[in-house]
């Protein structure tokens, strides 16, 4: 089953915090620098973070519950004949993911990612499909490109 997934980045993680958790009950990982809460109705995975990146909506995405949905979702988004980047065994967010990522036609960074296991950092090194060693980060503007071509993703943002 697919949940919706949106990340924001925000001013002041604490207020932010409960200011959601009143909107969406008390969340499922807090960190210092990210808080996520995963609500069912609807099915919504919500996160905020306060790493320096500009506030506001950071990205999208689609999480799914299996590597047969996930690829199923590379398919849709290859038809959507936009750029694609993956990032499998990714550790980004305090999870470890396989995940690809598009930039619809108005800039907005798309995350398709099905996670694998918690992770207790915000982000490490992950092997690219083609093998390649690359510093995961949840920083979307440094992983997707906007050349409408399909890729691996090859270099660290987070450095």
């Amino acid at each position: 089953m697919r949940r919706f997934h949106v990340h924001v980045s925000v001013e002041d993680i604490a207020k932010s915090t409960a200011f959601y958790s009143k909107l969406f009950g008390e969340p499922v990982r807090m960190e210092p620098d990210y808080v996520k809460w995963m609500v069912e109705n609807p099915r919504l995975n919500f996160a905020i973070s306060r790493r320096g990146a500009k506030t506001g909506v950071n990205h999208l995405g689609i999480q799914v519950d299996s590597d047969d949905e996930l690829k199923a979702m590379r398919a849709d988004l290859e038809a959507a004949d936009s750029g694609l980047v993956s990032e499998m065994n990714a550790s980004c967010c305090y999870a470890k993911s396989d995940k690809y990522w598009v930039t619809d036609p108005q800039g907005i960074a798309w995350e398709t990612y099905h996670t694998l296991d918690d992770v207790p950092t915000i982000s490490a090194t992950a092997v690219s499909a083609n093998g390649t060693v690359a510093t995961a980060c949840c920083d979307p503007m440094d992983v997707v490109p906007r050349s409408g071509h399909v890729s691996s993703r090859s270099k660290g943002c987070c450095a």
